[in-house]
């Protein structure tokens, strides 16, 4: 027995905590981009609740189809009544008990209410549906926020290797400087310059490393990963910048044939349309039939239980037909109403196709606008490397000049900056411009 206690007891904490003990057992979590988007979409809050609540949803649908079929109920009535009933016999009163009981079976069905019974169900449909698209619309929420925040982890990735290779260069420059500056041929003055180059490139790596961390949590963060996993991502192999994207018209065609937020806002207009239909039903006669069985006993009868029972068992079917006449202008009001939120759910649908025309348009500009740049940055990126390089090399040649050194790498490292954050600017707004016609994000 204890050897088995002592078995379950080392096995629970690697089932209650999984990610504990895979954190502390294999290191960090380290993820590529699908398995952050996977994670996000199953295990974040907003849209679990979303999932719920088309849970609830489909509830109300299957609800308001049942309404459809007949009810049945059975009520059981058993009673014992005491009371001072006169005696006849030695005058005076005496305390008597009655048993009775009294059972039946009723059901209603409605035959005809003006079709409020199936537009009923049409409408729950469709707000199961929009329920549905609301999960998809947080999913792609969801999804750009992951990117954006993935793709800068990979911008300060880059940026620290590059940084790392500049403290590394700084750090030979300033070995080959003591070298001249101890055989008298480098002034103090350049010496302490390369100095403070050097303290200023490991300053920028340290801040590079700071924002890789703050960066790495914001993902954690999204994810809602707990604070104590340690967490990391994968490296992609490439990161391709050139591919094409499709013309401004076919996107904003793709867009609103795909896009959740279009079928949502059409699923309000229909839904709209059906609650007039319901509106207009309140103004039309009902036609129900009821049917109910029942019987009962008493013990002041004679006659035995069952022969009771027998007796006095009956049958009851019956139509019952409902006609408004005056409801105090309800129906009147309700139809009214509902025209006006058929509207209403017109102009939203309308507003939304908008918004999603403008932000697909702005998206379009802004990947032109970051191709643009990134064709600017790399060309300037390259030219200030081979100048840097040159200068390297007079350096060590001999022809040492600290003022152009540095100036030489001052440009070098801002063209260096800028041409990472246009790479990384140009995959961002091509992932969100392709999104936004349907197509997946992965890198």
């Amino acid at each position: 027995m204890w050897k088995y206690f002592l078995l379950i007891a080392g096995l629970l904490p690697g089932i209650i905590t999984p990610l504990n003990a895979q954190d502390t057992a294999a290191g960090p979590l380290k993820w590529d981009l699908q398995t952050c988007l996977d994670y996000a979409k199953k295990n974040n809050i907003t849209i679990r609740d979303l999932r719920w609540g088309a849970r609830s949803s489909e509830q109300d649908l299957l609800q308001a189809r049942a309404a459809r079929l007949p009810n049945l109920s059975a009520n059981l009535t058993q009673s014992v009544v005491n009371s001072n009933n006169a005696n006849p016999v030695v005058g005076g009163f005496a305390t008597q008990a009655n048993a009775s009981g009294n059972y039946g079976l009723s059901s209603n069905l409605i035959v005809y209410n003006g079709g409020l019974l199936n537009n009923d169900v049409k409408q729950k449909d469709l707000l199961l549906e929009s329920a549905q698209l609301n999960v998809q619309q947080a999913e792609n929420d969801i999804t750009l926020q992951i990117t954006q925040a993935y793709l800068n982890i990979l911008l300060q990735k880059e940026n620290i290797v590059y940084l790392q290779e500049l403290v590394t260069s700084s750090e030979s420059q300033l070995t080959l400087g003591k070298q001249r500056f101890d055989a008298g041929s480098l002034s103090r003055k350049d010496y302490l310059q390369l100095e403070a180059t050097l303290a200023n490139d490991k300053y920028n790596l340290t801040t590079a490393i700071n924002a890789h961390r703050t960066n790495l949590v914001t993902l954690k963060q999204i994810l809602q990963l707990p604070s104590s996993i340690r967490f990391d991502i994968v490296q992609p192999d490439t990161l391709v910048t050139t591919q094409t994207v499709i013309s401004l018209p076919e996107a904003e065609t793709a867009a609103v044939s795909s896009r959740p937020e279009i079928k949502n806002g059409e699923l309000g207009v229909k839904s709209a349309e059906v609650g007039l239909e319901k509106s207009r039903a309140g103004a039309l006669p009902v036609v129900s039939i009821g049917a109910g069985i029942s019987t009962g006993y008493s013990d002041n009868n004679d006659l035995k239980y069952f022969n009771q029972i027998n007796n006095n068992f009956y049958q009851r079917l019956g139509v019952t037909l409902s006609i408004p006449i005056f409801a105090n202008r309800i129906n009147k009001s309700n139809i009214e109403r509902s025209k006006i939120q058929i509207e209403q759910a017109k102009l939203s649908l309308q507003g939304t196709k908008t918004t999603l025309d403008q932000a697909v348009e702005q998206a379009y500009i802004n990947v032109l606008n970051a191709e643009a740049q990134l064709t600017s940055a790399e060309s300037q990126w390259k030219i200030n490397q081979e100048s840097f390089h040159i200068t390297n090399e007079q350096m060590r040649l001999g022809a040492f000049n600290t003022i152009d050194l540095l100036t030489q790498k001052n440009l070098y490292v801002q063209a260096l900056q800028a041409y990472v954050q246009a790479k990384y600017n140009t995959i961002l707004n091509k992932k969100i411009y392709e999104f936004y016609t349907g197509v997946p994000v992965a890198l």
